[in-house]
């Protein structure tokens, strides 16, 4: 008798701490994710949080990852799956899998197959969210593989205005948003967009980033709540390593954003600095691919958003590009130095990353 009381007590705590819960739809879109899978799905079950449902997209997986999510959706009600009836490319399979979220969601929590979370995180990011209803984004640190990541806001900064957060990033590239698991977004939002990404260019979630902070502001926890994966299975790692189509992306960004949140004066100045970047890469991806065919490539996409091609620079960094592979073949490595600042009483040296000056 004592041991059915204690039940209901236990089942009726548990549904006044679910009424109490604001309904969170998690997202997961799958293709041949099977290897992390498991390990992706039980971290949403350990949520200490427990109104959610939690959609899984199938994207014509050809491994065992249907099968796999079939078996834990018969273990808890909460799974749903949808299985897409045709293979989607990954930014129109991410747009598709948005609109599979519950019309009664009131924030969507985004997990990749190859990611997961830590019990308290949904429970952390929503508190935060719940605290500001003005807030679009909420982000926090993650476990970057074997790092920490992400900048770091001063503490206690839960609550940040949008637009100061989308000029930290243009202008100084303070980045604040992490991977697309790092976030839990407000589902009106997603649902006024016909797209959340952009379907030209992959990894745009730094643009829907700023598309959502255009009309809401950035929460931030500070802890680490989630892990992001790195490997060299990832589709992102063997885009990345194939070409340099994210270059015409950050280009685009800032064409589209840099007049919403700079001065004209400080847009004209990135516009410059990107451009010259987009040179840079251009030249090495000259070298990595069919040399007219890579040209012509990116010549029209630059036509495209109102821009050229300027021969004359890119004629310098293919000399330049054509030096350092001499240098490399030879064992010696150039670095390139962004800035160097006075910290104290020591000197700090910045190597710039790829996309640096």
């Amino acid at each position: 008798m004592a041991a059915e009381t204690q039940q209901r007590n236990e089942e009726r705590d548990g549904a006044m701490k679910k009424n109490n819960e604001p309904f969170v739809s998690v997202l997961t879109p799958v293709y041949n994710g099977a290897t992390y899978l498991r390990e992706c799905i039980e971290s949403v079950l350990a949520q200490e949080y427990s109104n959610w449902e939690y959609v899984l997209v199938n994207n014509c997986s050809t491994d065992n990852s249907l099968e796999i999510i079939k078996e834990y959706a018969e273990l808890d009600s909460r799974i749903r799956i949808h299985d897409n009836g045709e293979f989607l490319q990954q930014m129109q399979n991410l747009n598709h899998a948005f609109r599979q979220i519950s019309p009664d969601s009131i924030y969507c929590k985004v997990l990749h197959a190859d990611d997961w979370l830590y019990p308290e995180c949904i429970t952390r990011m929503v508190e935060v969210a719940e605290m500001y209803p003005t807030v679009g984004i909420v982000s926090s640190y993650r476990l970057d593989d074997t790092r920490v990541g992400l900048n770091g806001l001063p503490y206690p900064s839960h609550f940040n205005d949008g637009r100061e957060i989308s000029r930290r990033y243009l202008l100084n590239n303070e980045y604040y948003f992490g991977a697309p698991s790092n976030l839990l977004l407000r589902s009106d939002l997603i649902r006024k967009r016909g797209r959340v990404y952009d379907e030209s260019y992959p990894e745009s979630d730094i643009s829907a980033c700023l598309d959502f902070l255009q009309e809401s502001d950035f929460g931030f926890v500070h802890q680490v709540l989630t892990f992001t994966r790195r490997h060299e299975e990832s589709h992102t790692h063997t885009l990345a390593k194939r070409n340099y189509h994210f270059m015409m992306g950050y280009l685009k960004m800032y064409l589209e954003y840099g007049p919403v949140f700079l001065s004209e004066r400080e847009h004209k100045k990135q516009i410059a600095l990107q451009t010259s970047i987009f040179h840079k890469l251009l030249a090495r991806a000259l070298y990595e691919g069919n040399g007219l065919q890579t040209y012509k490539k990116y010549a029209s996409e630059l036509d495209e958003v109102g821009l050229k091609i300027r021969n004359a620079r890119l004629a310098l960094y293919v000399i330049r590009e054509l030096f350092v592979r001499l240098l490399a073949t030879m064992g010696v490595e150039m670095i390139n130095v962004k800035r160097r600042k006075k910290v104290g009483n020591h000197v700090q040296i910045a190597i710039s990353d790829e996309l640096g000056s």
